[in-house]
C-alpha cells in the first residue's frame, strides 16, 4: 500500500525535474553569447567566425633558457592567445626517478672507460645536471612539474595567417626553442587556449622550479591607467599609453628637445586633452606660440608689454588660506619681493638687502596693511610707493635711483600699476614675446608669483605651463622661486610643465636637477648631440635609450 503511495509522488517529481531542464533549455547562457556563430575545423586552422586561428604547442626546449624568452612573443604584433597549465608531481616520485637516471648514466660512462672510449661530454653534463637537480629537490629549493603552453594565433587569410606562424617559430626557434603546428588537432589546440582551463591537447615537458620561473608572462611595459589622457604609443608592443598626472606622486613634468622636435606640439596637444577632463591651463608663452591655441578654444591670451594693457602688480597680497596668519601671508611677499629685486637690481649685498627688506615693510605700513590689518579691503601699493620710501631711508637714495627707471624711465608703468588680471577662463595664455629679454626673467617671475597666489587662493586642478623655463633658470633667485613651486605645488592640485631647449643652462643650474627629480613626468625628444651625454648622466640612460 506504501508503495503506490510513492509512485504518483515519485512520478511528479520526475516531471517536475524534466519541467525544469527544458525551462532551463530556453535560458541564454553567457556561453551562447559569446559563441561563435560558425566554427569550421580544418586541419591546419579552424575559422572562426570568419578569422582562421593556428594553434601551437612547444615540443621541446634547449639547455638553458633566458628570463625574458617569452618577451618577443607577448610583444608580437599580431592577435594571440597564450595558455600555460602546471601540473605540480610529487618529489619523492621524482627523486626514485632521478636516482634510477644516475645509475643508468654512470653505469654507461664506467663502460665506456672500460672499453677505453674517449669520454662524452654530452653524458657527462647530463649525469652533472642529474645530481645538481636531485640535490636542490632534495634540499626542497626546486620542484618538479608538467609544464604545457599553447599558442593561437588568428589572421584574416591564410596568407596573413602563414606570416604569423612564420614569425612565431621563428622567434622560438632563434632560442633553440621547437614549436609546432598542432596538426589535426586544431580544435583540441583552439580550446585550450580559451579561458576554460581545459588542457585537452595534453602535451606537456619536465620541468623544475628555475627554468619553469623564466615563463612569466607578465613582462610586457605597460603605462596605461584606467583615466587620464592619452599621451602616445608604446613601441615595445604598440599598447596605449594612459594616464593622468595628477594620480601620480606629483603633478609636475619636464620636457627636454631641441628646437624643432615637437615640444610644443607635444604640449599643446597634452592641454587640449587635459581640458576636455575640466583642468585648468596656464601659460606663459615667450614666443606667441599658444596665441592660435587659446583662439581656437575661446582661452584669454594676455600680451604683458611695455605698451599693453594688461598689468601685474608684485606688491598683491595673496587670499590668506586654512592656518595661515596675516603675518605669514606679509612676511612671504616680503621674500618674494626681495628675490625680485635681486632680479631687478642685480645682486644685493647684505647691506642693501637689509635697507630694502625695512622698505618694502614700510611701504605696506604706508598702506595700512599690517599684521593686525583687515586683508579683505585694502589696497597693495606700488612700485612708486616703495621709490619714495626708499628715498627717506639712510642709505637707500642709490636703490630708490636704480628703481626709478621701472617707475619714471623706459620700463615705467609694467609694473607700476595696479593688477587688472583676469584668469576666470579655463584657458590662459601670458605672452611676453614683446619684451625686451632683460625683463623677461623679471617679467616670468612677476607672472608666476602672480598665479601662485591665484593657485592657493582656489584649490582646483591646474597645470601651469612654463616654456623656454631656462630664462629663469639664468639667476639664483628666479629658478629657486620655480623650484619652490614645483615642490609644493602637489598640495594646491598644480602641475608644473617647464620647457626647454637649452638643456646645459638648465641642467647646469644648482635648481635644474632638483626641478626634475620633484617632476614625475620626464619627456625627452630629439637632443642635441652636444647635451646628450649631461642628459644621459641626469636621467641615467641606457645606450639603447641614447
Amino acid at each position: 500500500m506504501a508503495n503506490k503511495q510513492e509512485d504518483p509522488n515519485r512520478a511528479l517529481q520526475h516531471e517536475l525535474v524534466q519541467k525544469e531542464r527544458e525551462y532551463k533549455q530556453g535560458l541564454n547562457t553567457l556561453r551562447d553569447l559569446i559563441a561563435p556563430s560558425a566554427f569550421r575545423v580544418n586541419q591546419n586552422y579552424v575559422e572562426v567566425s570568419g578569422k582562421l586561428a593556428r594553434s601551437f604547442f612547444i615540443l621541446s626546449y634547449p639547455r638553458f633558457v633566458s628570463t625574458d624568452w617569452l618577451s618577443p612573443i607577448i610583444n608580437l604584433d599580431a592577435p594571440m592567445d597564450m595558455a600555460m597549465y602546471i601540473y605540480p608531481m610529487e618529489t619523492a616520485e621524482i627523486m626514485k626517478k632521478l636516482k634510477n637516471k644516475v645509475g643508468q648514466l654512470e653505469s654507461s660512462m664506467r663502460m665506456g672507460q672500460e672499453k677505453g672510449n674517449v669520454r662524452d661530454p654530452m653524458m657527462e653534463t647530463a649525469f652533472q645536471d642529474t645530481e645538481a637537480l636531485r640535490n636542490r629537490l632534495q634540499q626542497g629549493t626546486e620542484r618538479y612539474f608538467r609544464f604545457s603552453i599553447y599558442f593561437t594565433i588568428y589572421a584574416n587569410d591564410n596568407k596573413e595567417l602563414d606570416q604569423y606562424a612564420a614569425t612565431l617559430e621563428s622567434i622560438l626557434g632563434s632560442k633553440l626553442i621547437i614549436a609546432k603546428p598542432a596538426v589535426l588537432q586544431m580544435e583540441q589546440g583552439f580550446n585550450s587556449t580559451l579561458p576554460l582551463g581545459n588542457d585537452e591537447l595534453a602535451i606537456a615537458t619536465n620541468m623544475n622550479t628555475e627554468p619553469l620561473s623564466t615563463t612569466f608572462p607578465f613582462v610586457s611595459s605597460e603605462l596605461t591607467s584606467n583615466d587620464g589622457i592619452l599621451y602616445g604609443i608604446n613601441r615595445h608592443n604598440n599598447s596605449l599609453i594612459l594616464f593622468d598626472r595628477f594620480e601620480m606622486e606629483n603633478a609636475n613634468s619636464v620636457v627636454f628637445a631641441k628646437s624643432g622636435s615637437g615640444k610644443s606640439y607635444a604640449v599643446k596637444l597634452e592641454i587640449i586633452r587635459s581640458m576636455m577632463l575640466g583642468t585648468d591651463v596656464i601659460v606663459i608663452d615667450p614666443e606667441n606660440e599658444y596665441k592660435h591655441l587659446s583662439e581656437a578654444v575661446g582661452g584669454s591670451f594676455l600680451n604683458i608689454s611695455l605698451n599693453s594693457e594688461s598689468r601685474v602688480n608684485p606688491f598683491d597680497l595673496p587670499r590668506g588660506i586654512e592656518g595661515e596668519t596675516n603675518e605669514d601671508i606679509l612676511r612671504s611677499s616680503v621674500v618674494n619681493l626681495l628675490g625680485l629685486m635681486n632680479l631687478m637690481l642685480g645682486k644685493l649685498d647684505p647691506t642693501e638687502e637689509s635697507i630694502m627688506d625695512r622698505a618694502i615693510w614700510e611701504t605696506y605700513a604706508k598702506k595700512d596693511i599690517t599684521a593686525n590689518a583687515d586683508f579683505s579691503n585694502i589696497e597693495p601699493p606700488i612700485m612708486q610707493d616703495l621709490v619714495d620710501i626708499l628715498g627717506g631711508l639712510v642709505g637707500g637714495e642709490s636703490l630708490a635711483q636704480r628703481l626709478t627707471k621701472y617707475t619714471q624711465g623706459t620700463f615705467s608703468g609694467i609694473f607700476n600699476q595696479s593688477s587688472n588680471l583676469n584668469l576666470n577662463n579655463q584657458l590662459v595664455v601670458f605672452s611676453i614675446r614683446d619684451l625686451e629679454d632683460s625683463l623677461r626673467p623679471i617679467a616670468i617671475y612677476v607672472i608666476l608669483n602672480y598665479i601662485w597666489n591665484v593657485v592657493r587662493a582656489t584649490l582646483k586642478k591646474r597645470i601651469l605651463v612654463i616654456d623656454e623655463a631656462w630664462w629663469m633658470m639664468q639667476h639664483d633667485d628666479s629658478a629657486k622661486f620655480l623650484f619652490g613651486i614645483a615642490k609644493r605645488a602637489r598640495k594646491y592640485y598644480l602641475g608644473v610643465t617647464t620647457i626647454t631647449q637649452d638643456v646645459s643652462d638648465f641642467l647646469q643650474s644648482s635648481y635644474g636637477k632638483p626641478i626634475v627629480t620633484n617632476s614625475s613626468i620626464q619627456l625627452l625628444l630629439k637632443q642635441s648631440p652636444a647635451a646628450i651625454d649631461l642628459i644621459t648622466q641626469t636621467f641615467f640612460l641606457t645606450e639603447g635609450e641614447k
